[in-house]
C-alpha cells in the first residue's frame, strides 16, 4: 500500500484541480442574467468516490453556480449504513431532497417503484444520452418505461487481499497474480493456509468476514456466494430470485464450514473494511478502486499492499457485480424546482469538461465511450482489469428492496447455524 500512497495523492490532486475549471459554454445558461429569486435545491449524495468529499463537490458546484446564478444547490452527504433510512423518513415527512446521487438499485427498483422519482425521459433524448452504453440505459429504465436515473459512472466491484499476509502464510500460490483470479479450490486452500498461519502466530486474525448487519455492501457477499459454484441471484429475465438453488446452498455451506471465515451479524461492510485496513482480517469481500483511494485517506497508517481480486469461481470467468451511479430527481411537487434539478443534471452530463470532472471525482469509469481518463494512472489501470468480468446487472428486479433485506437476514441465520435449506427457502420473489 505504501507504494500507492503517492499515486493516490496525485489522483486526488488531479480531481480537485480539474474540478476548478471555468464556465461551461456548451450548456445553455438559463437565467444567467436574470434577477429572479434564486431557486434553492438540495442534493443528497452517497459516498461515491469523491462525491462524498465536500471539498471536491464544492469545486464542481462553484462552477455550476457561476454558470447558473439563479439556482443554488446545497449538499448533504449520506452513508450506506443509514442513508436508506434517512430517505425513507424524508419520504414519510414530505421532506425529500430535489436531487439524489446513487444507482438504479435504489432510484429505479426501490424509490422509483414507490413512485417517488421524476421521469427523466426527456434527458435521454439528447445526443449525449445516445452515447451511453445500452446495458447502462436498460438498467436506468423502470418496467413502466420511465427513466429514474441519468448515469454518470460505472465500475465492477471486487474483493481484496492483504498481499503481505498471503505471502507470509504461503498462500500466494493460490492466486493468479496476472489475471487477479482464482478458483474455488484454491480459495479453500488459501483460507486454510491463513487460518493455520494465524494459529501459529497466535494472532486473532480471520481469513475473511461475511458481514450481515444491513444492506451496506451486500453486492460483495452476493458475488462471493454466486461465484463459488456458479449460482445466480435472479433469472436471466430479472423476474424472480434464484437464491434457493443447489449452487447457492452449496456455497453457503462451504463458507459456514471453512475455518477462518466468520459470519458476523453485528458487522456492516464498513466494519469489515475497517478491520481489513487494520490487518485484522486477510480478505475484504467489499472492495473497488474508489474504495482503495478512500481507505488510504481514512487509514494513513496502512503499511501493507492491497491486492484486488475477482471472486473465486469453480467454472469459467468470474461474474462480478456492476455498479452504476448517477442522478435522480425526487418528485417534490414543485415544477420550478424539478426543472432546475434537470438543468443541474444537464450541466453535469452534457458538456465534456464538466462530465469528465464528475467521472474523475467518482474514481470510476464513464458510462459512454470516451478517451481513457486514467491513461497515466497505474491504480485505475490495475482496476480496469476487472471491467471485462462484469456480470449481469440484476439490481432492478421487482421487489429489490425486500430481496436485499432478505439477503442479509438470511446470511445472519446461516451464521447462527440455521439449516441452510430452511434459511433460503422463504426468500421473497415476485409473483
Amino acid at each position: 500500500m505504501k507504494k500507492r500512497c503517492a499515486l493516490i495523492s496525485v489522483l486526488l490532486s488531479a480531481v480537485l484541480l480539474s474540478s476548478c475549471g471555468g464556465k461551461t459554454s456548451d450548456v445553455e445558461s438559463e437565467g444567467a442574467n436574470s434577477s429572479v429569486e434564486t431557486i434553492e435545491l438540495t442534493l443528497w449524495t452517497f459516498p461515491i468516490g469523491n462525491w462524498g468529499n465536500p471539498t471536491a463537490v464544492a469545486s464542481m458546484l462553484n462552477d455550476f453556480h457561476r454558470e447558473y446564478p439563479g439556482i443554488h444547490v446545497s449538499v448533504e452527504y449520506l452513508n450506506y449504513d443509514n442513508g436508506d433510512e434517512k430517505v425513507n423518513q424524508a419520504a414519510a415527512d414530505g421532506t425529500l431532497p430535489d436531487l439524489v446521487m446513487e444507482g438504479p438499485e435504489r432510484l429505479v427498483a426501490n424509490w422509483g417503484e414507490q413512485g417517488w422519482m421524476v421521469d427523466l425521459s426527456e434527458l435521454w433524448e439528447s445526443d449525449t444520452a445516445g452515447e451511453i452504453y445500452d446495458n447502462i440505459r436498460d438498467a436506468c429504465q423502470h418496467g413502466n418505461g420511465e427513466y429514474y436515473v441519468f448515469p454518470i459512472c460505472m465500475t465492477t466491484h471486487c474483493m481484496a487481499i492483504n498481499y503481505d499476509m498471503f505471502r507470509e502464510a504461503g498462500a500466494l500460490s493460490y492466486i493468479d497474480e496476472e489475471t487477479h483470479t482464482w478458483t474455488t479450490e484454491d480459495f479453500i486452500k488459501a483460507v486454510q493456509a491463513l487460518h493455520d498461519y494465524a494459529a501459529a502466530q497466535e494472532r486473532n486474525i480471520s481469513a475473511g468476514i461475511v458481514y450481515c448487519k444491513n444492506q451496506s455492501g451486500d453486492q460483495g457477499t452476493r458475488a462471493l456466494v454466486n461465484n463459488l459454484y456458479g449460482g445466480t441471484f435472479t433469472d436471466a429475465a430479472h423476474t424472480y430470485y434464484t437464491v434457493d438453488s443447489e449452487e447457492n446452498r452449496k456455497a453457503l455451506q462451504l463458507l459456514y464450514d471453512l475455518e477462518g471465515i466468520i459470519f458476523e451479524p453485528s458487522f456492516s461492510s464498513g466494519d469489515a473494511i475497517d478491520l481489513f485496513c487494520r490487518k485484522e482480517t486477510a480478505m475484504c469481500f467489499c472492495w473497488n478502486g474508489s474504495l482503495e483511494v478512500q481507505q488510504t485517506i481514512n487509514h494513513p497508517e496502512l503499511d501493507f499492499e492491497v491486492f484486488p481480486m475477482a471472486f473465486p469461481t469453480d467454472q469459467g470467468r468470474p461474474k462480478l457485480q456492476g455498479g452504476i451511479w448517477g442522478f435522480g430527481a425526487f418528485d417534490t411537487g414543485d415544477p420550478e424546482r424539478i426543472a432546475a434539478a434537470k438543468t443541474f443534471i444537464r450541466y453535469i452530463t452534457e458538456n465534456d469538461a464538466s462530465y469528465t470532472r464528475a467521472v474523475r471525482a467518482s474514481s470510476y469509469w464513464p458510462v459512454r465511450d470516451m478517451d481513457n481518463l486514467y491513461e497515466n494512472d497505474r491504480l485505475m489501470t490495475e482496476y480496469s482489469i476487472f471491467m471485462p468480468y462484469m456480470g449481469d446487472y440484476y439490481q432492478n428486479t421487482p421487489e429489490w428492496s425486500q430481496a436485499r433485506t432478505a439477503w442479509w437476514q438470511m446470511l445472519a441465520k446461516v451464521g447462527e447455524g440455521a439449516d441452510i435449506a430452511e434459511a433460503v427457502k422463504d426468500f421473497p420473489s415476485p409473483e
